[in-house]
């Protein structure tokens, strides 16, 4: 790797770091020594990167701060250009919107080269059908996540038997054929998983989340992490079958 690739490969790094990271990490995660990482940093802050922090203590990137699209690689345009296709492909009309936006967006503010890239990645998302009767849920769900307010929601279980439960919205998993809402149930006082195609109504209140939507989502992977181990374990110990 020349200087100029690690330069932007620092960069990268940094966007992805949220909070000040240390010199010898970074040094660690480019493979370089931390005296070539600090004249990298250098080299960089006198570009005009607006990185803020200082050797010992770590480094971070100013929010709104980018790159221009001609310095995505061809491997992180054909990322971005199937990642927009699939969500496009999902029954969540405002988010496959945003998805194709986005798209749009990079390809205006780029050259004509990367405009072409973009068009002509060959790589498509399967798309498949959907009922659109479960579409507005899927808003829903996602402004309570980002608003960290409570969701009401009307739940059928497997035998159709229905009840009002408050949750904690946490995640959104979208599968090929379903979604399912992981959260608090305040009802039951323990994470659940609700299928958003047994959710019959979802409303969301004014009551805020009784944690910070951070804290929750950490407490639902350290359980869900647990879980996986002592499946993989259980399944480890089983007989061979003949």
């Amino acid at each position: 790797m020349d200087k100029t690739e690690r330069l932007f490969s620092v960069m990268d790094a940094l966007r992805r770091h949220r909070r000040p990271v240390t010199a010898q990490a970074l040094a660690e995660e480019q493979g370089v020594s931390v005296r070539t990482l600090y004249r990298d940093i250098q080299t960089l802050i006198g570009l005009g990167a607006p990185i803020d922090g200082e050797a010992g203590l770590g480094y971070m990137l100013r929010p709104g701060f980018f790159l221009p699209p001609l310095m995505f690689s061809a491997e992180e345009l054909e990322a971005l250009v199937l990642g927009a296709r699939w969500v496009e492909g999902r029954p969540d009309v405002e988010l496959a919107g945003a998805a194709k936006n986005a798209l749009a967006k990079i390809a205006t503010a780029s050259p004509d080269d990367l405009r072409d890239r973009l068009n002509n990645t060959g790589l498509w998302a399967a798309q498949t059908s959907w009922s659109a009767e479960k579409q507005p849920l899927l808003g829903v769900v996602r402004e309570a996540m980002r608003t960290e307010k409570t969701l009401n929601i009307a739940y059928a279980n497997e035998r159709g038997e229905e009840s009002e439960r408050p949750i904690w919205p946490i995640t959104l998993a979208y599968y090929e054929e379903k979604q399912i809402i992981g959260a608090w149930c305040l009802l039951r006082q323990d994470f659940r998983n609700f299928r958003i195609d047994r959710v019959r109504d979802a409303k969301i209140t004014d009551q805020p989340f009784g944690k910070r939507w951070v804290i929750l989502m950490k407490e639902w992977e350290a359980i869900w992490q647990s879980r996986t181990r002592r499946d993989t374990a259980s399944d480890s110990t089983e007989p061979a079958s003949s």
